[in-house]
């Protein structure tokens, strides 16, 4: 086949986000604060009610190597890690079928919170850059 008569014309647009690598300490103050008590612990045996009394010492340390992190595309790999929990739902007439289970996914405390940060930040920019539908 020959294709040489058809003309393609290609325009790439390259748009940058300006997104701060640096991470605000009042935002983690907050995401911490919004963090439910009573949930299951992660796998840093971290309880959320812990964390909220201890966030007062350590946030500007968290902070502080969050934006390292985030600024040089470092993630720990002992924060990638998570155990998924299969938990039956009550009430299911056939326990053979997947839909008779929930998954609850156990993770770090900390990379909640961060993980929720960089959603925040995501969806700032697909707003702004009106990216969504």
């Amino acid at each position: 086949m020959d294709f040489s008569d058809i003309k393609i014309e290609t325009t790439t647009e390259q748009r940058v986000l300006n997104i701060s690598p640096i991470i605000l300490t009042e935002e983690i103050n907050k995401l911490i604060r919004s963090l439910l008590n009573g949930k299951a612990l992660g796998l840093d045996g971290i309880p959320n009610k812990v964390l909220k009394i201890v966030a007062l010492v350590i946030v500007k340390d968290l902070v502080e190597v969050a934006s390292y992190c985030f600024a040089n595309g470092i993630i720990p790999k002992s924060l990638k890690e998570s155990i998924i929990a299969v938990l039956y739902k009550e009430g299911k007439k056939d326990y053979s079928l997947p839909g008779s289970y929930r998954l609850i996914a156990l993770k770090n405390t900390l990379v909640k919170v961060l993980e929720k940060y960089i959603a925040n930040i995501m969806l700032e920019a697909a707003e702004e850059y009106r990216l969504l539908p």
